[in-house]
């Protein structure tokens, strides 16, 4: 199996498990420029191709306001998927580092690139906005919410924002990270490193790598903490009966 098949594999059985796509929809990809997010973007414009339910798909990204970001890469990708793309511009890095001189920025910062995601994505007319949070990611947040806020607690694989009447949707819930690194690999996807200077000095990042440390000495860790919140039904996660399918089907991706 190819890593695009592998890719949508993962992305339909998300998708099916947890309704995220209704016929008619039209969704925003939040594009980063990271490797999560442009895999997303690939799956979902070739998913679009053949599932069912017809959607439109476009792609959003949050220009920070860092000096010297160059989109064009994502925009020549964007052309060659047959994908709209849209830039919005923001004053996001000045107000966390320079205005606010935030300690721990990512708190902020998230908030408001959120904001200004969602803001655009109805502007645009979509009903619902797709995430890149991948199957680690959701193990990740679980335990950072456990360690460092002293609750149980994920975000959710589908959500609706009742405030602005959008649906957010994490299509690669159930893909390993490392499958995404392969993808992205494989495929020359024109990532952008962050111009962030918090990235890669973050607890989410320090959390990764403990777990990363912990799997390596037990191995399988992350799957049984997904497993036991599937069971748990920690919010809106629900047991379908194929973790052992996903573990299997991850274990033989080529590093």
């Amino acid at each position: 199996m190819n890593e695009t098949k592998r890719l949508l594999s993962f992305i339909r059985r998300g998708v099916d498990d947890y309704e995220m796509i209704q016929e008619g929809d039209k969704i925003a990809v939040g594009v980063s420029a990271g490797k999560d997010s442009l895999t997303l973007l690939a799956g979902m414009a070739e998913l679009r191709r053949f599932y069912p339910k017809k959607f439109e798909l476009i792609a959003i990204t949050i220009d920070m306001g860092f000096d010297g970001v160059d989109f064009s890469p994502i925009q020549k990708f964007c052309d060659e998927l047959g994908v709209e793309y849209h830039i919005v511009k923001s004053q996001i890095a000045k107000i966390v580092f320079d205005v606010r001189k935030e300690a721990s920025p990512c708190s902020l910062c998230a908030k408001m690139r959120r904001g200004a995601l969602h803001t655009a994505a109805k502007d645009l007319g979509c009903t619902s906005v797709a995430l890149g949070h991948h199957f680690d990611d959701a193990v990740d947040t679980f335990m950072l919410n456990l360690f460092f806020e002293g609750r149980i607690g994920c975000f959710s694989p589908v959500s609706y924002l009742s405030r602005i009447g959008l649906n957010l949707i994490r299509p690669m819930v159930y893909m390993p990270e490392k499958d995404v690194k392969y993808f992205a690999s494989r495929n020359e996807l024109p990532v952008i490193e962050s111009p962030c200077p918090a990235d890669g000095n973050t607890q989410r990042e320090e959390m990764n790598k403990l777990l990363c440390e912990l799997d390596r000495k037990h191995k399988g860790l992350r799957y049984r903490i997904f497993g036991a919140m599937q069971r748990a039904g920690i919010d809106g996660f629900r047991e379908m009966g194929r973790l052992g399918g996903i573990k299997a089907y991850s274990d033989d991706t080529e590093e």
